[in-house]
């Protein structure tokens, strides 16, 4: 008769642990914390020279995406050459939210392969 208790006890225990052991393995996953994010939110400008001419380029970004690609403090000349390939690059780097295989005109690849650069580098400040 004692030996059934012991086994019973025995038994009672395994499952105990059987159980919690089942608890733990298939609890809910926790919320990805905020190191799991891409980039630090805010605001980041990189410098491109022209010649004698600084234009900067900013890139918005929240905690997972890049939100807006910008060129500011342009004068008229430098306005004229780059912003048509900003244009044609804003909404492509927005959509695939990257600045990698980016379709850009033949006749504008060194002004788009420059604003590309200025915004890697932009990311990479942005980046945790």
């Amino acid at each position: 008769r004692m030996k059934e208790v012991i086994y019973t006890g025995i038994f009672i225990g395994l499952a105990l642990l059987l159980l919690i052991l089942c608890f733990i393995m298939f609890r809910p996953a926790k919320k990805a914390s905020s190191s799991a994010s891409l980039y630090i939110p805010g605001l980041y400008s990189a410098s491109l020279t022209l010649g004698n001419e600084q234009v900067n380029v900013e890139v918005t970004v929240d905690s997972d995406q890049i939100l807006d690609v910008s060129l500011v403090h342009l004068n008229e000349a430098v306005s004229t050459l780059m912003q048509p390939s900003m244009e044609e690059l804003a909404p492509q780097i927005l959509n695939t939210q990257s600045t990698k295989n980016l379709a850009f005109p033949e006749s504008s690849r060194y002004t788009c392969s420059a604003l590309l650069k200025a915004v890697d580098t932009a990311l990479l400040k942005a980046r945790r």
